[in-house]
């Protein structure tokens, strides 16, 4: 087995991020250590995920390859950064778009990030995820979200731009709301 480099807490969060979105699953080794361990809390019904999960694999299955067989166009977004790079955890709020595969449909969510990350080389060993809002539009309403991600800096933005810059859409008043709230 080949040794793998060490990485900051950034390098991490952002390798990470990059894998998910883009369904590229050998990333997770640069990211994740082999025992690590992943824990969601999911407080909508807009979307599901299994409440855990152990292992390297089993977790590249639920949030790289599993998602991306259900969802395209993703777009994750971290709404701080570390400000040192190597840290023992981190927290951080998040913003999510991605459209489904089948039908189009479109979901905007937000939630929190609880990161810990192994002291000998800085990959993640244990990762939470909160599910906090989860919108659902149509496909119809893809294009102004996707223009609106798509202008966005890509993984880290901060909430105050995400939040001026939400599509005047009824539906999206929770990310809206979510997003004012980290300010």
């Amino acid at each position: 087995m080949s040794r793998v480099t060490a990485i900051d807490a950034a390098d991490a969060i952002s390798t990470y991020i990059v894998a998910k979105d883009g369904n590229r699953p050998e990333l997770m080794t640069r990211a994740f250590v082999d025992d690590c361990e992943l824990e969601m809390a999911v407080k909508t019904d807009a979307i599901s995920f299994p409440s855990s999960a152990k292992g390297l694999a089993q977790i590249t299955q639920v949030l790289v390859t599993g998602f991306s067989d259900q969802y395209e166009n993703v777009r994750t977004f971290c709404l701080s950064r570390p400000d040192a790079g190597f840290l023992p955890q981190f927290r951080c709020d998040w913003l999510v778009g991605m459209s489904a595969k089948e039908g189009g449909a479109v979901r905007v969510g937000c939630g929190h990030y609880d990161w810990q990350f192994a002291s000998d080389d800085g990959r993640v060993k244990r990762l939470a995820i909160d599910i906090e809002v989860m919108c659902v539009l149509p496909s119809e309403d893809s294009e102004p979200i996707m223009r609106w991600l798509a202008a966005l800096p890509y993984p880290w933005c901060p909430a105050l731009q995400a939040c001026e810059t939400v599509p005047a859409i009824d539906a999206l008043r929770p990310i809206a709301r979510f997003l004012g709230d980290r300010q």
